[in-house]
Order: C-alpha cells, then structure tokens, then sequence
C-alpha cells in the first residue's frame, strides 16, 4: 500500500510534467511510453498509459489519460481514468497549486509477495531500493513537496480493492470513494472516504492538523470517525477517536492518551502503529466503567437492520478468506482493561482481554469476566493466514446466573439458576454454515438451584418447575449430548435422562424442521415413561413408547387432569406415529387395571376421544377394566364362617363419556370377575357415555353362553345391564366363580335379564332388579343327603346333626324361576326330583348382603324314579334349612316336624324297611314304652323336674338342646358342648384343593337331652 501511495503522487504530479512537455512530442504513442517510463523510474513500479491522453489550457492546464496500468510489488492496478489540473499562475511562481487530482474507477488487487510480478528491469535504483522491504514513512516524501505545493483535492471514485490468492480474486473494498485535501503543511490535513465491505457501507473521516508537526516528528491532533449502515450493533452509531499523534523516528505512528468513543461510551486509547513491510499495531484500551446497555438489540427490527446483506457469488470460503486473510499482513497486540462493565441489568467486574496477532497466528483470552457471584474464562486460537481458518478455544464458567447471561446475549429466557461450564470447541470458517458444519465440542456443563417457567401456563403452580441439579456431559457433537438429572414439580421429584444430538440439531435443518433423533427416560413416583425415536419441534414423534402409570389417579392429579373414571392403573408399550391431531400405535402391548392385552389401533384427540382399534386378549376382564378390584384365586380364598356382604368398592363409568370407540375384541378369556367364557370374538362399541358388547355363542363352563352387556356412563350414577342365555354349563364351577357358592352341582340352564345402577359395587347390588330362569339337570345339592338323614335318625337323634361336604343329595331335575328386586332374587317354586327323593321349596338370595335364606321340604320316597316323577308323591318329611353367607352356608334337617307327628313318621319308616321294633322306635314314639311318652321325656320327666311346673320346652328348643341341664364338666379341648350338637355353625369351608377330613367319631358323653333319651332306650 505504501507502492500505492507514492503511485498516486506521482500521478498527480503527471499534470504538471505533461503540461510542460506535450507540446515538445509529435507522436503521442511516443509521448505515451515516455510518461510510463519516467513514472515507473521516479515510483519503481510499472506503470503504462494505455489509453489516449488529452490536454487543455482553459481555465485551467488540465491532462486526462484513459486506461492507465500499474503493477507494484504485491499489487496491481487498472485505473480507468486519470485526470490532474494546476492553476495557470501557479507555474510562475514558487509554489504549485495542484487543483484536483481524479482517478475514476480504479481497480487495485492485492496478492501474496510470493506471487507478484517482476518489476520492469529499468525500475532504478528507487524499484530497487522498494524490493528490499526498507521500512520508508509513506508521508516523509510528501515534506519537501508540500512545503512548495497546495493540493486542493485528490479523490478516488468508483473504486475497487481486490483480494487475490489461491482460492480466487476476491472483492474486498467496492464503491470506495474517497477525498484528501492538503491546501497548507501548516493547515489541516483532511480525509474523508466511503466503502462498501461485506455488504456494509462504512464512512471514515481524519483530521491531522497542523500537519508540518506531524511530518517534524512532532505532535499533532488527531480525529478519526466511523459511522457503518446498517449499523455495527444495536445503538453503535459512530465509533470516534482522537488525541495526539506523533510521527516516530522508526517511522512508527503513536497516539497517547487518547480517547476511543463508542457510542456514548469512551476509553482510553494508547496506541502505535509502526508501518513496514509487516506493520504492526499496538493498543491499550481502558476504562473505569462502561455501560453497553444501549447496544443491546430492541427486538426484530435491530436485529435485522444489523445484518448486512450478502454479495453474490461469493463462497465461505471466499467470505472467510476477505474477513481474515488481511490480517495476516500486519502484528497486533490489543488489551482491554475495563474496571466495571454494565449490560442492561448485568453487571461484570475486572474485565480483562488480551489479541495477539503475529504472522497470521491470533490468540485471544478473556482473562477474567466477573458476573455477580460468577465468573467467565476464555481462549481462542487460530491462523488467520489460512483459507478456512480452523478456530480452538475452551470457555470455564462459574456461578454464573442463566437469566443474566441470556440478557447479557440480548435474549430473555424463563429460567433462573447458576450454570458451571468447562467446555473444549473448535470450527473451520467464519461464516454461519461453516461453523455449523464443523463445530466440535467437548466437556460438560450443570445447572443447579434452576426454576424453569413453562410458557403459556396461567397457574403459577403448574408453570414452575424447579431442578436441584441438571447435568449435560458432550463428549463430541458426533455422539449424542446427554442431559440428566433431578426435577421438582408441583411438589414432587422427577428423574429426567435426555439424549439428544447436537450436530443434527445444527447441521440439518431437514432435523430441526421434523427429525430429531430422541431418547428420553422420565420417571416420578406414580409413572415411569420412555421414548426413544425421532421427534420435531412442531410436536411431532415418531418410534417406541414405553408408560407406566401404577398410580394413574394420583398421576392425573399431580398434572392437574381430571380422573380417568374407575382406571387406576395403565401401562402401555409399542411404536408409536403421535402428532397434534392423533396418536397410531402398532405392535402395542397395554394394560388396564392389570387387563393386558396387544395389538394395533389410533386415537384421534379431541372431544371426545374417537378410538379404533383390534385388540386380543388373554383374559379381558370388564368388571376390572371398570374398576372393581381384582378376584383373588379361588385357590387362596378363604371366607370367614360367618361370611357378610363383600367389599363396597367404587364403580365409575364416567370415562366414557370422553371416548366414541369401536374395539375389535379377541380374548382367548372373557370375563367379569371370576366368572370366565370364551374364547370370545366380538366388538365393544362406545359412543355417548355407553358402552355396548354382545358375546356370541361361545363355550361357558362346559357349555355355551350368549350375552348383550350395556355398560351406561352417560348420566350421574354408572348403570350396568346384563341379558344372557346359559345352556349346559357345569353349574358347581360358575356358582363358585359367580358367588363362591359351592353346595349344588349340575348341568345349568338358564335365562336371566338385569339390570342395576349405583355409584359402588354394593349399591349397584342393591339396585338390581330383573328375572331368571334356572334349570339343574343330573346333579347334587352337597352337604346333606336326605335319604342318608333317615338311615341314621337314631344316631342323629343322640348326637346331632353335622354338616359334611363329602355328602350329597342327589337329582335328577331342579328348577326355579326368581324375581329380582332391589337385589334380593326371591322364588316360591323351587322343585326337585330325584330317587328317593322329592323336594318343594322357596326362599331368597340377597345379594347385597351376601346371604342365603331357603326353606326346602324334601320327602323320602319309597321309589326310585326320577325326573318326570309327582312331586307331591307321600313319604315322610324330615325339612331342610340353607341359611347364611354364599361362601358358607349352614345347611341342616330340621327335625321338629318328624317329632310332632310320630304316628306318620314311624309308619314311613317301617315302609322303609328301617327296624323299628329293635330300635324301640316304636315303643318311644307310641308312648307304650316304659319310660313314657317321647314328649314328657324331652319336657324333662326322666332324671329331673322342670323348674317350673306346668311349663315344657318346645320342640325347636328339645332338638336344639336347650332344655335345663345339669352342671356337666368343661369340655376338652377340640370337641364341641353337647348341648350345642344338633346347630353348629359350619367349620370354615376347606381349600379346595383339601379333601374335609372324615366325620369324626362321635364323643362317648352325654348329648344333651335327646342324648340322655337315647340311654335310656339302651
């Protein structure tokens, strides 16, 4: 540049030289060459005039030459026009006045020394001289002149600096024009130039005055002022300097005790310039405070009006190579001292920065950055001489509080909290794409004692989440950076495992539009979710899907949702397609209240929820999926003697008012509770609050079964409606199931239809009303056979009755038909035939209170013929009472009718053959015998008086034992009071994998009053 210079003087100086020898040459080709050579000698360059030259006198002597060439040592130049004037008189006197000197349209490119072309052999001395690299002010030849000369104007329009080097000619400088005025050595010199530079146009302007002391080694003022468009940053209008410049004895340019104004804000300003083949440049800046508020962005319209607009064609690598290549011409060593430095509501404390740039290696360290209670250390490095500068560097942070950091980037974040950094990067380039391109990082960073405000949220409570401690470890942008650590909301912890990638994230904007890789790993106390698949930032995932919900009430709670109705637990597991308008899920597993099931479906969101699906089922149990508790394994239950209604647990169908579905249901096992059918292929339709599902024919307990189940949500109290048809199904299995009820067996037939409502289990029972129809065929009712009753009357008589589950009364047909109201199924025609045996009967079943109350009177019959057999046939009549708990009942004769009317009794017994005459039987009942009738034996004529006379026991209290009895000594362990022997309470009822062990032997003591009467008889 200093070639350049002195190039531009002695072109100013062509005027005046032409002036004087014009008019001495003929030939103009001649006159042409002859300027050349005498301008290439006095710069040592070569310099051509291509073009012609033209010359005038009026008003002024004035010469144009057109296509003028230059080439220099690292430096070429096409100038498209050269124009120069002097005043007339001046050339009389002893001091030129040089009017204007003019270049138009120059285009001057720069290359590597390496690189330049020779200069013509007769360049002098002087070219010479130039090749050395001798450090030369490029001002000290102007003294000597400018004492003898005023030069008005020399300007600069239209031109043009180019880069030039391996990757290409590069423009640099567009549009420059510019203006310098020296009219006095002892005025001012003045400056003034506009430029286009990567799409921004900056305008300079210098003041040096006086000049002579400058040119004396002297001080002189300075002024120097920027002003870019659009503007450097937000609020930096202008940049200016000033103070005092001296010229040093090495050549070198030193300011002291300057000032550098940016914007409102000043620093002081030390600097040198020291020119040369390699210049050099030293600056130290420093201020007690600076306030950068003002250059903060206001929001869009800053931010854009700060960006300046790209030139076409060019690459990054050719944009890296004009941003960074010229500074590899020159040394620099740049500090900034600044005591306290103040961003908007940031405030930074011993800020101290240090830019060393020698033979094209720049270094640059933030020493210390002290924000609030944090802190911030930085390096970089890079070599800037190269095409694609590669850029490494490390930033360790400390303390530091994200929402001011995030102010002190211009940006405003909904989170709070201190961030600890120690990360490694490295780049290639300068521009946007090439840094996303080749960014590495590695190390880690942590936030503690963070609260993130969820956007868009009203509820304070449900916007805030707080983080004891988040931890993200980067182990190269070519793996994914993971994310960990310990989140807080609404009161309840939450562990979070995030992996995503960065250098997609960076790299693809196909990835930052739709597919970003994700796997994420969130878990809390009431719910477990896992994701791993691709998601986009519009709300969009695609891939596996893993939730469970133990808790799911709990759950909804916690994330301010409604109750999901009678479902407390939900688990679901499969690929998933989710967007904002549905979800599709295939190859799914899922479970409801503990009802597992799989297969394919799609939810589409909205109100309500619009279901499709096909499902297959192990075991789909409905009463589960409505929200009654799982039925505990028959073979682990165990009801007390006493038995009592079950537990009231909630139902809730109100979830179906939310869902319009149509289920395609496979289940290998349908059923409601324990009871079980299938397998079973059928649809479940939901639409407005109900919910419908019709079995088909389908096996049943041996058998088959057809249903229509309507499940009603849609009013205020959940409502359940259940027709079926049961035809040959083993009865003892399904009335276990259905009822735990284990004391009739058969082959069943039935028809029932019922219905109920209620917002629990017991008061749905409570409200069931309906009919059925039962018909048992070819079984037993187990724990008393009748026939058995009346071949052992003596030792029941002595020792009472005990109920045994090994014993049976067979039939061959048993038939009801039952009225259902308010839960209790009541009937009055209950019929059973059998041989031996008739029986007639009524009762009820209350299922809200779980027990059982029938009457039945059975007849022994001195026939075997069974079904088809007159029930009223003659026999005696020993009743049957069945009372108490579905589990277990208390089934026992009653034989209060037998002892009323002994007559009948003994004249049925001899019809059946039993020896009545060896018994005594018939003595005892006629009253013949002699210990007296059987009535005033059992009132308490043998052995002892009434207490009261005249009073006697009733037959309920003889064959219950309860009259007055003498003081008997306690029992032994394990055996039953005697007087206690004729009603029991059943024992427990047994596993069902134990066989009730064999009736024990009968104790060898008294057994109450009949005990004693059957003594006597002995």
């Amino acid at each position: 540049m200093r070639r350049f210079f002195l190039c531009l003087l002695a072109l100013g100086v062509l005027a005046v030289v032409s002036v004087m020898i014009l008019p001495s040459f003929v030939s103009s080709d001649w006159m042409r060459a002859e300027l050349g050579r005498q301008l290439s000698n006095a710069t040592g360059s070569a310099i051509a005039l291509n073009g012609p030259v033209r010359l005038s006198v009026v008003p002024h002597l004035a010469v144009v030459a057109e296509n003028v060439s230059l080439d220099a040592d690292g430096m070429t130049a096409e100038i498209g026009e050269v124009a120069g004037s002097v005043t007339l008189s001046s050339l009389c006197s002893d001091r030129l006045h040089v009017r204007e000197v003019r270049l138009v349209r120059p285009v001057v490119a720069l290359r590597p020394k390496a690189e330049a072309a020779a200069v013509a052999q007769d360049g002098g001395a002087e070219a010479g001289q130039a090749s050395t690299g001798e450090t030369r002010d490029p001002l000290a030849a102007l003294v000597a002149f400018l004492e003898k000369s005023a030069i008005d104007k020399i300007s600069i329009s239209e031109g043009t600096l180019r880069q030039e080097g391996a990757g290409g000619s590069v423009d640099v400088v567009s549009d420059l024009n510019l203006t310098l005025a020296v009219p006095d050595i002892d005025g001012e010199l003045s400056l003034s130039a506009g430029a286009g530079v990567d799409g921004r146009r900056y305008d300079v302007t210098l003041a040096v005055s006086p000049l002579r002391p400058l040119l004396e080694h002297k001080p002189a003022e300075l002024s120097l002022s920027l002003e870019a468009e659009p503007q450097l940053a937000a609020g930096l209008t202008e940049l200016t300097a000033s103070g005092q410049v001296a010229l040093n004895a090495n050549g070198g340019y030193q300011i002291r005790g300057g000032k550098l104004t940016i914007g409102d804000e000043a620093l002081g300003l030390d600097a040198l310039f020291v020119p040369g083949s390699r210049p050099r440049f030293l600056a130290d800046l420093n201020a007690e405070r600076l306030d950068l508020s003002a250059f903060l962005d206001d929001g869009e319209t800053a931010a854009s009006s700060s960006q300046p607009e790209e030139p076409a064609g060019r690459t990054d690598k050719a944009k890296a190579a004009a941003g960074l290549q010229a500074l590899a011409g020159f040394d620099a060593d740049i500090s900034v001292n600044v005591g306290a430095l103040a961003v908007g509501d940031i405030s930074a404390s011993d800020v101290a920065l240090t830019a060393t740039l020698k033979d094209g290696q720049l270094t640059g360290r933030l020493e210390h950055l002290g924000i609030d209670a944090g802190s911030v250390a930085a390096d970089l490095a890079a070599d800037v001489g190269a095409a694609e500068p590669i850029f490494q560097g490390r930033v360790v942070s400390n303390g530091l509080d994200v929402s001011k950091l995030a102010a002190l980037a211009g940006q405003s974040v909904p989170l709070s909290g201190t961030v600890t950094m120690d990360t490694a990067f490295a780049f290639r380039g300068l521009s946007a794409n090439s840094v996303r391109k080749t960014i590495n990082v590695t190390g880690g960073a942590s936030l503690r004692d963070a609260t993130i405000v969820i956007p868009g949220i009203a509820d304070p409570a449900m916007a805030e989440v707080k983080a004891k401690k988040l931890a993200l470890k980067i182990e190269g942008l070519a793996k994914p950076m993971r994310l960990a650590g310990s989140l807080v909301w609404r009161g309840k912890p939450a562990e979070i495992d995030l992996t995503l990638p960065v250098r997609d994230l960076l790299m693809d904007a196909n990835a930052r539009a739709g597919d970003i890789p994700l796997k994420l790993d969130l878990r809390t106390k009431e719910a477990t979710l896992a994701l791993d698949g691709k998601a986009a930032l519009a709300g969009s995932y695609a891939g596996k899907v893993n939730f469970a919900a133990a808790d799911l009430r709990s759950l909804l709670a916690w994330i301010g949702q409604a109750d999901a109705g009678g479902i407390t637990q939900f688990a679901f597991n499969g690929d998933v397609k989710a967007s904002a308008a549905g979800v599709a899920f295939q190859k799914a597993t899922l479970s409801v209240n503990g009802v597992e099931g799989s297969g394919n479906g799609a939810v589409e969101l909205g109100t309500p929820l619009k279901i499709s699906s096909a499902l297959h089922f192990k075991e789909l149990d409905l009463a589960r999926l409505a929200g009654a508790p799982s039925a505990a394994p028959q073979a682990k239950a165990k009801s007390k003697a006493s038995g009592g209604p079950a537990t009231d647990a909630p139902l809730d169908l109100s979830a179906l008012r939310s869902i319009d579905a149509s289920i395609k249901v496979d289940a290998e096992k349908l059923a409601y509770g324990r009871v079980v059918a299938g397998p079973v292929a059928t649809s479940l339709k939901i639409s407005e609050g109900i919910a419908n599902l019709d079995i088909p024919d389908s096996p049943f307990y041996g058998g088959q079964v057809a249903a229509s189940l309507t499940a009603d949500g849609s009013g205020t109290e959940p409502s359940i409606a259940v027709k079926a048809s049961i035809s040959g199904a083993s009865a003892a299995p399904l009335l276990t199931d259905l009822a735990n009820f284990k004391h009739l067996e058969g082959a069943l037939q039935t028809t029932f239809d019922i219905a109920g409502a209620g917002g629990t289990t017991g008061t749905l029972k409570r409200s069931l009303k309906g009919t059925a129809e039962v018909r048992f065929s070819d079984g037993a009712i187990r724990g008393i056979d009748v026939a058995d009753v009346y071949n052992n009357l003596v030792g029941l008589m002595s020792s009472g009755f005990k109920q045994n589950d090994n014993k049976a009364t067979g039939f061959t047909e048993l038939g009801a038909s039952f009225a259902i109201e308010n839960g209790v199924a009541r009937t009055d025609d209950i019929k059973l035939v059998g041989p031996l045996v008739r029986m007639s009967g009524k009762g009820e079943a209350n299922l809200p209170e779980d027990q059982l109350n029938f009457r039945l009177d059975p007849r022994v019959v001195a026939s075997l013929q069974g079904q088809g057999a007159d029930i009223a046939t003659e026999g005696i009549g020993v009743p049957v009472v069945i009372e108490g708990s579905f589990a277990a009942p208390r089934i026992y004769p009653d034989l209060s009718g037998l002892l009323k009317n002994p007559d009948a009794a003994l004249s049925t017994l001899k019809k059946l053959g039993l020896p009545t005459g060896k018994l005594g039987l018939d003595e005892l009942l006629s009253g013949d015998g002699k210990g007296g009738k059987l009535r005033d034996i059992l009132s308490g004529a043998i052995g002892k008086q009434p207490k009261d006379e005249g009073s006697e026991l009733s037959i309920e209290q003889i064959i219950g034992g309860g009259g007055t009895e003498p003081e008997a000594a306690p029992p032994v362990d394990g055996q039953v009071p005697p007087d206690t022997a004729v009603e029991q309470p059943a024992p427990e009822t047994p596993q069902p994998d134990q066989q009730p062990a064999a009736e024990a032997e009968q104790p060898a003591q008294d057994s109450g009053t009949l005990g004693k009467l059957f003594k006597l008889l002995q």
